[in-house]
């Protein structure tokens, strides 16, 4: 996984039962993303530069595993598809334990938003291509 990222959980990131609530894992995949848009060159004041930002249509989290206070994990993003120009893809985000146990995943479909004409619009080849470079997303087999 040469895109992933690691974190560790904190008390914030927890429910009244003892385990990571269900935004939180929303939460690490969008920091994920974040993360993998900054290595390409396309941190929050690039894209403040550029007037674009990315926009999602879809969120979709699986829950596997728990996941606790104070737990190491690691979040990696594949890309499950992409239209030709690069305007639209869906990533799939997979939340780690420690351990290598797939504790969750989460899917997003999204697109690229003009922010002055408030529509979707084409991202800069370059970002079209960073997204492209992305490994591939494989189902788990069962």
């Amino acid at each position: 996984m040469t895109n992933a990222t690691t974190y560790r959980t904190r008390w914030a990131d927890m429910d009244p039962n003892g385990h990571m609530r269900h935004s939180a894992y929303a939460d690490y995949a969008a920091d994920h993303r974040v993360v993998l848009l900054a290595q390409w060159g396309y941190g929050v004041a690039k894209f403040a530069e550029l007037r674009l930002g990315p926009i999602l249509f879809r969120e979709e989290t699986k829950y596997l595993k728990e996941i606790g206070i104070g737990e190491e994990i690691r979040v990696d993003g594949c890309l499950a598809s992409a239209s030709a120009d690069g305007s639209r893809w869906s990533i799939v985000h997979t939340i780690f334990k420690a351990d290598g146990r797939v504790a969750a995943t989460v899917t997003v479909d999204g697109a690229w938003l003009d922010l002055d004409r408030r529509k979707l619009t084409l991202p800069p080849a370059e970002l079209a291509a960073a997204f492209s470079s992305m490994p591939a997303y494989e189902p788990p087999t069962r």
